[in-house]
């Protein structure tokens, strides 16, 4: 999928996408003007994206205190090194949501570089869709900043991808970098999303 990393990891994701769909693949190319974070992060070489669908059929998304007015987003959280990515992604679902889920589809998987140099990756995230089956949502993590959830339709992520695509450029401290760099960023994996959901029918 990504020969750029480790090969214990390329291997567990091959074998996610046998079990659970064969993703949509994508290399984004960003052109920032430099990292910010979670491309600054020293614990973490990408993350996952949790696609939690509630009984009702909606998307699971929050918003952080200090994100842009309306910023709320799909859950990412990060994939520790030496940490398969499906221990991330249930750990991060505990987390963030507090939900018992269940795994339907390995929805997206991507790579982050600079332009012209796709064999230097600043970061992966690898998407998806998780059932709720019972609890009750909130975050266990006191660190998330979280000032809301809210449950969006999949019709909605064009217009997340767009949100984000259109953020004007101003340093933000807790973003470590520049606000329209990381909206760039956050777009791809909304866009993408939307677009595997779709396909399913």
């Amino acid at each position: 999928m990504f020969p750029t990393l480790p090969v214990s990891v390329q291997e567990e994701l091959a074998s996610l996408a046998v079990f659970f769909n064969q993703p949509l693949v994508y290399h984004a190319e960003l052109d920032i003007s430099q990292p910010f974070d979670p491309f600054s992060a020293t614990d973490r070489y990408g993350e996952v994206c949790m696609v939690i669908r509630r009984p009702n059929g909606r998307l699971v998304t929050a918003k952080k205190t200090f994100y842009p007015l309306n910023g709320y987003r799909l859950l990412t959280g990060g994939i520790n090194y030496g940490e398969p990515v499906l221990d991330a992604l249930l750990r991060e679902t505990h987390e963030e949501t507090s939900l018992e889920v269940i795994l339907r589809r390995f929805l997206a998987a991507v790579v982050y570089h600079l332009p012209g140099q796709p064999q230097q990756p600043l970061f992966y995230t690898f998407a998806f869709l998780l059932d709720e089956i019972s609890g009750t949502l909130q975050s266990l993590d006191e660190d998330e900043h979280l000032e809301y959830f809210r449950e969006i339709s999949v019709e909605e992520l064009s217009e997340r991808a767009a949100f984000f695509s259109s953020q004007e450029h101003r340093y933000s401290a807790d973003l470590g970098g520049d606000v329209a760099d990381w909206g760039q960023f956050r777009a791809v994996i909304h866009r993408l999303v939307g677009e595997a959901l779709s396909q399913q029918g």
